[in-house]
């Protein structure tokens, strides 16, 4: 498996987090050199590792903020 190259441009905000440390976060992230989007993942501590996640350019992310405030949660 090819190298990813990740910088995290910000810290936005940890969701939950797990028994073994892992924790759920948002953070805007530039993936190989490329424009930074926002991503929600799993993260092991200090981010060595990382788990599954999405990626979101700022207009997906806005129409995500959209729908979740519509929700009746």
């Amino acid at each position: 498996m090819a190298n990813i190259k990740y910088e995290i441009k910000e810290e936005i905000g940890v969701l939950s987090e797990s028994s073994k440390g892992w924790a759920k976060e948002l953070n805007l992230i530039s993936w190989n050199d490329r424009e930074a989007k926002y991503d929600l993942r799993d993260w092991a501590p200090g981010h060595e590792k990382m788990g599954k996640g999405i990626t979101l350019t700022r207009e997906e992310i806005k129409k995500l903020r959209d729908i979740l405030n519509g929700m009746e949660i």
